[in-house]
């Protein structure tokens, strides 16, 4: 029977050789990424059944990815291995289209649960937070994570956020993002009026509290 093929994300390269060794067994690995966008970039290429992906990743963090992923390749499965224990992360990522959400803390052999169970058409939930979760999402959406959440910045809104606050400049992030400066520059003045924020040093902690970037 033909392998599934998985497509690997972590900004950690021992966390990716570790995870290609306990995969390889059951799957194909086509590939491994350690940033978000190049993970999209691999998820268009190479089209595999299923990917694994951390929330805290570089120049696009697992959440907004994974939207971006819904719309590319909806037909590909997505199962977060992550260190966020919160259930608002966990409900976020499936309602950014996840199918499995597993802590890095797991069981080794829950990982093998997830992927198979998720192959399967299925949902996983890692079991120490599926009460945590099923309370969040019956939460107004604000949430536990501050008054303004993040989706009410739009996709490219974010995106920005996450740049700046990962300390590139507005050069660089226009280059990443193959906009103009002046596209950048409104993007973020939009931002800091939307989330009543004055500073960049207060952009980067809300965008650390709120997940967006994993510093």
């Amino acid at each position: 029977m033909k392998k599934p093929r998985v497509l690997m994300a972590d900004d950690h390269s021992l966390i990716l050789a570790g995870l290609r060794k306990l995969v390889e067994a059951e799957c194909e690995v086509v590939g491994t990424v350690e940033d978000g966008r190049a993970l999209v970039a691999a998820a268009r290429k190479l089209r595999p059944d299923l990917i694994l992906l951390d929330i805290s990743m570089p120049l696009l963090n697992g959440l907004d990815a994974a939207r971006q992923l819904q719309a590319l390749a909806p037909e590909c499965k997505l199962i977060f291995l992550t260190m966020h224990a919160s259930p608002t992360y966990a409900t976020e990522a499936f309602q950014a289209g996840a199918s499995g959400y597993l802590l890095k803390r797991s069981a080794v052999s829950e990982l093998s649960l997830a992927i198979k169970s998720v192959l399967q058409g299925q949902h996983y939930l890692t079991p120490s937070l599926t009460k945590d979760v099923l309370a969040s999402a019956l939460k107004p959406s604000t949430g536990e994570r501050g008054k303004t959440a993040p989706t009410s910045l739009t996709a490219r809104q974010r995106e920005v956020l996450q740049l700046v606050s990962e300390g590139r400049g507005t050069k660089e992030i226009a280059t990443i993002l193959t906009v103009s400066v002046k596209t950048v520059e409104f993007h973020k003045f939009r931002i800091m009026q939307q989330l009543d924020i004055h500073t960049t040093a207060d952009l980067t902690k809300y965008a650390i509290t709120h997940g967006i970037t994993g510093l």
